[in-house]
């Protein structure tokens, strides 16, 4: 009972500022229909529209942030609305400082995305799957309800189906129904634990069905071990397809190489994260138990992603498809700080996906004007340009050593948080991990150095140096890599809580598991992870909308 009213209370001082995620999901929505009302013939104002609606999203996220408590661990702006009501159904929106941070991505990246690029023909239809695509990563972010999540999970797979088919490259078409059949199919796993989980969790008004997140998480009281461990299987396929991890990725090459720079920024940002957060909000959170028992395999799943990933990058003569395969490394950084199941490797999981957005993000908008001037991604074709265009080399090598993981900049924090979790709980998985670190500085500087350097050639004397638009898109996510590179203290304070609130949470629906911390040396004071009445810091009770959902 009293977890119950210290939910209530929590939900209650959270809903103050409950406008704010209606507001900001309604943008893009709002923007994609104005822009089906707007002449074809009018590519100017549609093109202001999307830019206006994007950076309202991003404005709008920026304010949550600001006004996001920090030492709150639980759900914060909560708003909820009856959707099915037989099925207890919901429309409940609500955010954490795991989801905040994602959300914020979102935001920042979908802005710079239609900021930095522009379509070759189609403006209208464009815009509008961009939009669309937006409002169905915010809409998941967001979710506090399982059948929400689900339906905006699904929504994202069309209009990025449709960015790739119709404004993609090459074999654009092979690329974009291998994306959709690969995440779909992966999907229907997901549909089926979760109307199995919804039935058999008794976790509604009288024991009745419902899609509340945080009831099926704290009150599932009819699922089973055994079950449960099947149902997170469910899950966990479909969101290992999303993340992708080895072996669910090979979509992922083809649909980023085909994608256009925009669809490829958001690809990598924002869509990838859809399955790392999945795995953490409805793997980690609703199976608690499920997870120590699958973290083994994940763990060594992650593995195989980061050095695989890694060693077939450094064989691609396609410098888009280098970047492509180093996405597939990078998120095995994600989920093997996940699973290391403690709050220095959970903490490294969601920076590595903040970071890895920004960095690969900011990779992809450079590429994209790179094939804008040049018409090719290949390697062979491309010498010198560090000569011709010395502003656009400068911003690609910060951005390249971002993702390297350099110290200093963004990529490191996240990777190193990772690694040091994993060390703790599965030491030898961090050691052969942190080989991908070493390959991935080995293919990204080959690649720069015969992109960049060398002779220029003669195709290659006329390469234009970035314009003023382009330094104004890409000179804030360098601000951002330095920044969080070097003081990446506002994310930690934010995400923290909830980091911590989580690890109780699996603590608490598993006896006997603890969560692998360093070790105190005799002598030393460290602080104590409880309160003076002996509940997990961070854990504010069992009941409906209490601990940290995510």
């Amino acid at each position: 009972m009293s977890g119950l009213l210290l939910a209530s209370e929590g939900i209650e001082h959270a809903s103050d500022n409950s406008a704010i995620l209606p507001i900001i999901l309604a943008l893009p929505l709002v923007g994609a229909v104005l822009i089906l009302f707007t002449a074809k013939a009018r590519p100017d104002l549609i093109r202001t529209i999307a830019l206006t609606s994007t950076a309202g999203v991003a404005a709008g996220a920026g304010y949550a942030l600001y006004v996001f408590e920090t030492e709150d661990p639980g759900v914060q702006f909560y708003v909820s609305r009856n959707w099915v009501q037989a099925l207890d159904i919901k429309f409940a929106l609500g955010v954490t400082g795991i989801s905040l941070m994602l959300v914020m991505l979102t935001g920042a990246l979908c802005f710079l995305a239609v900021c930095g690029s522009k379509p070759d023909h189609d403006e209208k239809p464009y815009y509008v799957w961009l939009l669309v695509l937006e409002f169905a990563c915010l809409g998941a972010f967001m979710a506090r309800d399982v059948f929400l999540f689900f339906v905006m999970f699904e929504l994202s797979i069309v209009p990025l189906y449709m960015l790739i088919g119709g404004w993609g490259h090459g074999r654009r078409v092979y690329a974009a129904n291998k994306f959709f059949l690969y995440t779909l199919l992966a999907s229907v796993l997901m549909l089926v634990a979760m109307v199995v989980l919804a039935v058999n969790a008794h976790a509604g008004l009288n024991g009745g069905i419902t899609f509340d997140l945080d009831l099926l998480a704290n009150n599932a009281t009819g699922i089973s071990t055994a079950l449960g461990r099947w149902l997170f299987l469910g899950f966990a396929i479909a969101f290992a397809v999303k993340t992708p991890l080895f072996p669910f990725h090979t979509w992922l090459p083809d649909a980023h190489t085909e994608a256009p720079t925009a669809g490829s920024v958001d690809l990598a940002a924002v869509v990838l994260k859809l399955g790392t957060f999945g795995l953490l909000q409805y793997c980690v959170y609703l199976f608690p138990e499920a997870a120590t028992f699958w973290a083994p395999t994940l763990l060594t799943l992650s593995v195989i992603g980061i050095v695989y990933g890694a060693a077939v990058a450094a064989m691609q003569k396609n410098f888009k498809r280098i970047v492509a395969y180093s996405s597939v490394s990078h998120m095995g950084f994600a989920v093997l700080g996940l699973f290391a199941l403690n709050t220095i490797g959970i903490e490294g999981s969601v920076l590595v996906m903040v970071n890895h957005g920004i960095a690969t993000g900011a990779l992809f908008l450079l590429l994209g004007w790179l094939y804008k001037r040049r018409h090719t991604y290949e390697i062979s074709e491309l010498s010198g340009l560090q000569k011709v265009a010395p502003w656009f080399a400068g911003a690609f090598t910060v951005v390249m050593l971002a993702s390297i993981g350099v110290p200093g900049l963004n990529g490191f924090v996240g990777e190193f948080l990772s690694l040091l979790g994993t060390f703790l709980a599965a030491r030898w998985w961090a050691v052969v991990a942190a080989t991908g670190v070493i390959i991935a500085a080995l293919y990204l500087l080959w690649a720069y150095q015969r992109v960049f350097h060398g002779p220029v050639t003669e195709a290659n004397k006329g390469f234009p140096e970035l314009s003023w638009g382009e330094r104004a898109c890409i000179v804030p996510l360098i601000a951002l890599i330095v920044f969080l590179g070097v003081y990446p203290t506002p994310l930690l304070e934010r995400i923290q809580p909830s980091v911590k609130a989580l690890v109780a949470h699996v603590e608490q629906h598993n006896d006997g598991w603890h969560e692998d911390v360093p070790e105190r040396q005799p002598g030393t004071e460290i602080a104590t992870e409880h309160d003076e009445g002996g509940t997990p810091a961070g854990q504010s009770g069992a009941g409906e909308h209490g601990a940290e959902g995510e």
